[in-house]
């Protein structure tokens, strides 16, 4: 392998003379040898914009050459576009609050810049990837900056398939609204409730979501670009402080704003630990929509039975015909690795000291991972589950009437005791509900049908009351 040499501080490295990285991204990647992931593509995508904002900045400050800036922009260009992303080699578990990925990103800017003015990489005295890319910034503003660009723009695709989820629920709703079942608490019969009423709960979960999410969006907007190691802007022109933020914001297209106190927001981590909190709510609700459609689809012969799930696979390699609810499982583990991350994110946020936050690394791998799971989570459930369930009408009537649950209906009429002693007696006998109260002349069939409607079991109020008065006026 032909290699170039190249120093840093500690000394004399070799270097593959074909890559775009250099010596200290060399000694990265032998010093953190510990995953095997690399930084996530909307990373690298945000460094590079960032990288970009700050040439643009420090051109306009008078503090570039045009030459030189304008090879800088336009490698920045290449890799937010996604070339050149095979040559960010360093571990997303890496010490030094992101100085790694920051010199990284350093490195191949400055390679690419040297090859589109005409030079040779590694020859730094025509681009220097710290006295040039890196110009007026530090990795503890340049890094947290980028986190925050990737975050948000993950953050929206996530919120949109949180939203088709939600839609994809409610037209369940609609679908459903006329199938009486047997409402559940404590995993024992409680009382009657439409399917469509239960869709509607999960959809008014997952609303709440969509809106935490959209909302949050706003939390990451404030970013410290400018504030360089602790925040206070040492080695930056003030010139630069005050329009490298809006070169950002123009750059990505997204509305970033320098933050009113720079020093907390290079220290403090909270915002992340914010947002993933509402991630993670997020990803509780989906697993526990997924666990409810597990149990209600559960059997199909031997078990509740009351939805169909799409099938979507052989269930074994052992049982012929056996189909399981695998998209609600997956769905559920990745809504579990979520809840690991945002533990993870909670340690990393909290255990900043000082004027800098070291853990931002792990703390940002596990952020993404949240945001990518979320997303592909509430996409997978709402296109392979929730869109292709069938109910079982024929199951639910069944379940109600074989039940006790339509008593509660009763019990204002004859109260809990005799209701009590009409659950005992068609226990006893063998009996429906409706049969046991029809042999004793409770209700005539007419006023049973009246109270026992789907409509008036599934509301609030008594049931067929309006009905019962009526009757006793005649």
């Amino acid at each position: 392998m032909n290699t170039r040499i190249e120093h840093d501080l500690l000394g004399a490295m070799e270097v593959p003379s074909d890559a775009y990285y250099g010596v200290h991204t060399m000694r990265a990647s032998q010093n953190f040898c510990l995953s095997g992931i690399t930084l996530h593509p909307e990373l690298i995508r945000a460094l590079a914009d960032v990288k970009k904002a700050c040439a643009l900045a420090n051109l306009r400050t008078g503090y570039l050459d045009e030459a030189i800036a304008n090879a800088i922009t336009n490698a920045c260009d290449e890799i937010a576009s996604g070339k050149l992303h095979d040559q960010f080699i360093t571990d997303v578990f890496q010490g030094g609050a992101g100085t790694s990925a920051n010199m990284n990103a350093n490195e191949v800017i400055a390679n690419r810049a040297i090859e589109l003015l005409g030079g040779q990489k590694g020859d730094y005295s025509i681009v220097h990837p710290l006295d040039h890319v890196n110009l007026s910034q530090s990795t503890n503003d340049v890094f947290p900056t980028a986190v925050k660009l990737a975050a948000i723009r993950m953050l929206l695709p996530a919120s949109q398939a949180i939203a088709d989820l939600q839609r994809a629920l409610q037209e369940k709703e609609n679908e459903f609204a006329s199938v009486l079942k047997t409402g559940r608490t404590e995993m024992q019969d409680a009382v009657p409730v439409t399917l469509g009423q239960e869709f509607a709960a999960w959809a008014q979960a997952v609303q709440r979501d969509w809106w935490r999410l959209y909302k949050v969006e706003e939390r990451l907007r404030q970013v410290n670009l400018g504030g360089t190691a602790i925040g206070t802007g040492l080695n930056a022109d003030q010139r630069y402080v005050y329009v490298v933020v809006d070169l950002l914001r123009e750059v990505s297209n997204v509305p970033l704003a320098r933050a009113e106190n720079m020093i907390d927001v290079t220290q403090n981590a909270d915002v992340f630990a914010e947002v993933s909190g509402l991630i993670k709510a997020a990803a509780v609700n989906l697993a526990k929509i997924a666990s409810d459609l597990r149990i209600l689809s559960s059997g199909p012969r031997t078990g509740i039975g009351e939805i169909k799930l799409p099938a979507l696979q052989a269930g074994s390699s052992i049982m012929p015909g056996k189909v399981n609810p695998v998209a609600t499982e997956a769905v559920s583990q990745a809504a579990f690795q979520i809840m690991a991350n945002d533990q993870a994110i909670t340690l990393a946020a909290m255990s900043g000291q000082l004027e800098l936050n070291a853990f931002l690394p792990m703390l940002s791998h596990n952020l993404f991972q949240s945001l990518h799971l979320l997303k592909n989570a509430a996409v997978l459930l709402a296109e392979k589950c929730i869109k292709g369930i069938e109910a079982d009408k024929e199951r639910c009537h069944e379940l109600v009437e074989n039940s006790f649950i339509m008593l509660t209906a009763l019990s204002p009429y004859i109260g809990y005791e005799s209701a009590s002693e009409v659950a005992l007696l068609a226990e006893s006998c063998g009996k429906t509900i409706r049969e046991v109260v029809l042999d004793k002349e409770l209700f005539t069939k007419e006023q049973l049908d009246a109270i026992l409607s789907t409509v008036e079991m599934t509301k609030p109020g008594i049931a067929g009351l309006k009905a019962m008065k009526e009757k006793l006026q005649e």
